[in-house]
């Protein structure tokens, strides 16, 4: 059986003033592409510098990935604060 693996995931700015939510089957290189990505206008992570992972949540459905990403991109700023806070409450950034 196959082992698929899948992130939504949450980036935000140095000064944490803006969040990305996004998801990917390999979040390293999204988190690489972010980066080479800041300051460029083409992409919104790009124009708003969020490239700092801060939260994410793994799955092994694209589909249950994708509906989650949905989910939490339609929530107000508060609900994914709350979020974040359960599990990384100071925003540090996250080493993979």
């Amino acid at each position: 059986m196959w082992n698929y693996n899948y992130y939504v995931y949450i980036t935000t700015n140095p000064d944490k003033t803006v969040l990305y939510v996004g998801v990917t089957n390999d979040i390293e290189r999204r988190l690489f592409e972010h980066h080479e990505n800041k300051g460029k206008w083409e992409t919104f992570a790009g124009r708003y510098f969020c490239y700092n992972l801060i939260w994410f949540e793994h799955f092994f459905d694209i589909n249950e990935a994708i509906m989650r990403e949905k989910e939490i991109k339609g929530w107000r700023r508060e609900k994914k604060e709350l979020l974040i806070a359960k599990s990384n409450p100071d925003w540090k950034t996250i080493k993979l």
